[in-house]
């Protein structure tokens, strides 16, 4: 693992889901925030192709609460291929055809303190040293890449840097099965679902790091 202190960042927003692989056609959110969107998040602050992130802990600052929502939704994905097709040749799409009624169970009220550390492709203090003070420079200025969110794009997050007086909820709980992360073929081009079981320990969910080790290691 490495030695240095883990980078901090706090998350927090409306509406969070971060949908269960298992379920197929409606949304159902793990009641805690997994540790691939806990990646999304940070890179979505700061990452370049020469690190990764490694997520360590998960602090869950707010009680745990689920929200239900009814959402009209469209079946099929659109794509610019189909639109440039109608617009050479005539059609288009309808919507009162592909619409559909789904249900998502979602969490409301959510916060997060996201620990992670910065792992070089090619281990070096320096560069280590390097990629940590940029992610910090851009925390205290509010940039990113494009806005964080919460499991889902429409479900966008805010962050700052910590204040110093977050605390983790007194809540202990066996989560079951939780997805780690996508373990990504050398090509790029499929993702096969990894998974870890889950504690939630007084508020925080560790993160196994040899589940980094054999990743590192294939």
């Amino acid at each position: 693992m490495n030695s240095s202190p883990p980078l901090q960042v706090k998350v927090w927003g409306d509406f969070a889901c971060f949908t269960r692989p298992e379920m197929k056609v409606e949304r159902v959110t793990y009641p805690v925030m997994t540790p691939s969107a806990a990646r999304g998040i940070l890179e979505a602050i700061f990452w370049k192709p020469e690190f990764q992130w490694q997520v360590r802990e998960i602090w869950v600052l707010r009680p745990i609460r689920h929200f239900s929502i009814l959402r009209n939704e469209v079946n099929s994905r659109q794509t610019l291929d189909a639109a440039t097709r109608w617009a050479e040749s005539g059609g288009g799409f309808f919507v009162d055809e592909d619409r559909a009624q789904r249900h998502s169970l979602v969490l409301r009220d959510v916060a997060y303190v996201i620990k992670a550390d910065v792992e070089p492709n090619q281990p070096s203090e320096a560069e280590e040293a390097k990629y940590r003070d940029q992610f910090r420079r851009r925390l205290q200025r509010g940039q990113c890449l494009h806005r964080p969110y919460l499991g889902c794009r429409e479900f966008a997050a805010d962050f700052s840097d910590l204040a110093g007086d977050e605390r983790p909820i007194p809540l202990s709980d066996d989560l079951g099965l939780m997805l780690f992360d996508l373990d990504f073929s050398e090509d790029g081009t499929r993702g096969e679902p990894k998974f870890f079981h889950a504690q939630l320990e007084s508020g925080i969910l560790r993160v196994p790091q040899e589940h980094y080790a054999r990743r590192a290691g294939r």
